[in-house]
């Protein structure tokens, strides 16, 4: 399929395993692929194998993005996947019938193509929306061919499969929504209703949580387990804290004071200067950024919470997380207790809030 079908709207019969071996790829390279995705997922080999037969069997899924209050980010994360790549995703495994930015059309006929997957695909084919909503002033603050971002997005859901929220700004409404919120903006689980939503938060969201769950989707015809939040449990289940090659010198109580002291230079953990990751779901820390090459903390810059609800109004990036907690009954006091203590009382809100129960940290008297 040419690159300036996108947006036409048409969608190939063929299945996917017959698309596959006419451009020269092996069922192997299939089976490679789905252990790929199925081990970041936290899937079995089993259904690594039931993953490789779905897509195999499946016919390229139509999908619909739409862009409201946004910065494109999220578009830039995609195209920066490297499992599969952005070639791979688009002309393999989905028909992206209509994107603002990646699309060959425009005017007329960009919504041409949108009404036509939308008629042609009623009730399969998945929207995903980047972008919060702004209801301020009846949503004049951001209009798209004649059309509100409500109006659009109420229209084009309504014969949806499902929906995926992708960015912060889509899953919790994100900078747009920060205080004072002039625009009114929302997320866009406020306004959907009926209909599945999957957030995948992040600023911008982890380009394999996408990869992921699309071709989840589309292998077992069903969404990834969910967190409360509507995130994938895959990529979303454990803090950055959990996996963060930094956590020794926490235990040990070793933090750096300032972004250029001796502690920061020894990559001591950044908790004192700010970091967030105690109390942020997602998985940088393991999957990391740019074909697996950093991410901000192996960069030497805290985490700043991006991919939590209200991150932005949640304290200053580089103010410490407050909040005393209680063990056995007794509160531990900040003073006292120092940094450390502080990151284990976050972490232990931090999971009570997702419903796991009590924190397994370890802490220091």
């Amino acid at each position: 399929m040419k690159p300036e079908s996108i947006g036409t709207g048409v969608v190939p019969t063929q299945t996917l395993g017959e698309h596959l071996r006419k451009r020269g790829l092996t069922r192997r390279s299939l089976l490679q692929y789905a252990a790929c995705t199925a081990s970041l997922m936290g899937l079995s080999p089993r259904e690594a194998v039931a993953m490789a037969q779905g897509l195999e069997k499946a016919t390229r899924q139509s999908v619909i993005w739409l862009s409201f209050q946004e910065c494109t980010g999220c578009t830039e994360s995609l195209t920066r996947s490297f499992s599969p790549s952005l070639e791979d995703l688009i002309f393999d495994f989905i028909s992206l019938d209509y994107h603002h930015t990646l699309q060959a059309v425009s005017g007329e006929a960009a919504e041409a193509a949108r009404h036509a997957a939308m008629k042609a695909h009623a009730g399969r084919y998945i929207v995903v929306v980047d972008g919060s909503v702004p209801l301020g002033e009846g949503g004049i603050y951001s209009v798209i061919a004649g059309m509100t971002n409500a109006a659009m997005l109420a229209e084009t859901v309504e014969h949806a499969a499902a929906v995926i929220a992708v960015g912060t700004c889509a899953a919790y409404g994100g900078l747009p929504e920060a205080r004072p919120n002039p625009t009114g903006a929302v997320a866009i689980s406020q306004l959907v209703k009926g209909k599945p939503v999957v957030n995948i938060p992040g600023c911008p969201p982890m380009p394999q949580a996408m990869a992921g769950t699309l071709t989840h989707f589309l292998s077992f015809g069903t969404l990834p387990e969910l967190d409360k939040l509507g995130r994938p449990k895959a990529f979303f289940g454990e803090t950055i804290h959990d996996r963060c090659y930094r956590r020794p010198y926490y235990n040990r109580g070793q933090f750096a004071k300032a972004f250029d002291d001796e502690g920061a230079r020894r990559g001591w953990c950044l908790y004192e200067l700010g970091c967030k990751g105690p109390v942020t779901y997602n998985a940088c820390a393991s999957l990391k950024w740019n074909g697996g090459t950093s991410f901000p903390i192996q960069s030497g810059h805290g985490c700043i919470g991006c991919s939590e609800p209200r991150f932005w109004d949640r304290g200053g990036l580089y103010q410490p997380l407050p909040s005393p907690t209680k063990k056995r009954g007794r509160v531990i006091g900040i003073a006292a207790a120092g940094g450390g203590v502080l990151g284990v009382g976050a972490a232990v809100v931090a999971r009570q809030r997702m419903g796991e129960g009590p924190s397994t940290e370890p802490t220091q008297e």
